[in-house]
């Protein structure tokens, strides 16, 4: 049999086939010229240099960062005192007659207002430094994301990259074992029409590569990437902290410390709404000057409003169901956090599993089982479709097995946001 009668048989799909991974064919050369020319001029990049980038270029970070000063400029004017008044009246605008009056008139807190209002903000400055670390820990779980994201996505190009040499292996064997008559001409149609789907998740794997440093690159505080290529081992970390350990540490983590700083400060609001009840007091001194009978008389006054009406006692209710409502809140947060640990914790330990499971036994017998079949269609003993179904096989274990180490690295990610750094929590299981 003629290669051009084997050929010939689909033409109208060969073609459209041809089109098609001949369009994949020059996007896959197109993006590795591409790759490799940037690989000449940047570096690797490892987690530990994004996370310092990120935490040193992060703008979201810089501008919770400006909170403690903002914070700092008002625990400042907290403590300031009331500045001084002063007036000048006259009774009469006949110089001849009038009487002039200059006097000065100094507001004095009572009820402890300065001493609540500086509590008020003490309170404010803690919870910026609070905030601050909340971010922090955002950040770093935002950069481990995306940094495993990226690493992932090149462990997918690499196995596209291995399932497209086994596809071009399938073509290759085909088509001599039609030229020599041992199969049908249909099969070097099938096989093709695997290599085209193949290349196209191939040139689909570069585009979400590319897209996945963007990504990173942005999480860094970068305008595009900086670097080549992610280094580092794509598995999450295999020491997971136990559920025990984690929980006792809840309390200590920065959003369940904000929480509790939050019932503080309505409670420094409360004790300032009630400070407010006492009404301030007004000295004033001055002197007084009649142009009529030429004397000089010397002021001194006082003056306090009557709470008769407004005791400010709405203000007070509020303050202290605002600082109830903390309580519940941060009682919400803790409930909130313990659930989303423990399901996080679960999800990185099932995920880590099945991703051992994918390394140890599930990947290397796809992996055989397409050696063999094609072993076995070389030599007559199997179907070409055999061999397509192990490929099948193969790519949807390895698909699988991408999909898994997503779900462990979010659920890593997950125990980030929530403690920050819990590399000193890890140990072995």
């Amino acid at each position: 049999m003629q290669v051009n009668e084997v050929m010939a048989v689909p033409l109208g799909i060969n073609k459209l086939l041809f089109v098609r991974a001949t369009v994949a064919a020059v996007a896959l050369l197109m993006a590795s010229f591409t790759l490799s020319a940037r690989a000449l001029d940047l570096p690797a990049l490892t987690l530990d240099t994004a996370l310092a980038d990120a935490l040193a270029n992060n703008p979201e970070l810089a501008a919770v960062g400006w909170n403690t000063a903002i914070a700092e400029g008002e625990r400042l004017q907290a403590g300031l005192r009331p500045n001084p008044e002063v007036s000048w009246d006259t009774e009469d605008t006949r110089s001849e007659k009038g009487t002039n009056s200059f006097k000065i008139t100094q507001p004095i807190e009572l009820g402890g207002k300065r001493g609540a209002r500086i509590e008020v903000a003490k309170g404010a400055q803690s919870a910026a430094t609070l905030e601050q670390e909340r971010q922090r820990n955002r950040v770093r779980a935002d950069v481990i994301a995306a940094f495993y994201g990226a690493l992932r996505a090149q462990q997918a190009v690499q196995l596209a990259q291995q399932s497209k040499d086994l596809a071009e292996r399938g073509v290759t064997v085909v088509t001599a074992q039609v030229r020599a008559g041992k199969a049908s001409p249909v099969a070097v149609t099938r096989a093709q029409v695997q290599r085209s789907a193949v290349l196209l998740e191939l040139s689909r794997a570069q585009m979400t590569q590319t897209n996945a440093y963007q990504q990173l690159a942005v999480t860094m505080g970068n305008v595009r990437p900086t670097f080549a290529q992610v280094q580092g081992d794509a598995e999450p970390l295999a020491n997971i902290p136990s559920a025990g350990l984690l929980l006792e540490g809840l309390a200590d983590t920065a959003e369940l410390r904000l929480a509790a700083l939050t019932i503080e400060q309505n409670e420094a609001a409360f004790g300032l709404e009630k400070s407010q009840r006492v009404p301030d007091l007004k000295v004033s001194v001055g002197s007084q000057y009649d142009y009529e009978s030429r004397e000089r008389i010397n002021l001194l006054g006082a003056s306090m409003d009557i709470p008769l009406f407004n005791r400010n006692q709405g203000n007070v209710l509020a303050a202290a169901r605002r600082a109830d409502q903390a309580r519940d809140l941060r009682n919400a947060s803790e409930q909130r956090l313990r659930a989303e640990t423990l399901q996080a914790l679960g999800q990185w330990r099932t995920a880590l599993a099945e991703v051992q499971s994918f390394d140890t036994s599930i990947l290397p017998a796809a992996e055989e089982a397409v050696r063999s079949a094609t072993r076995g269609f070389e030599m007559g003993k199997f179907n070409f479709l055999d061999v397509l179904d192990a490929q099948r096989t193969l790519i949807e274990a390895r698909t699988q097995y991408i999909q898994a180490l997503a779900d462990a690295t979010s659920g890593w990610v997950q125990i980030e946001r929530i403690f920050g750094n819990t590399r000193a929590l890890f140990r072995a299981p």
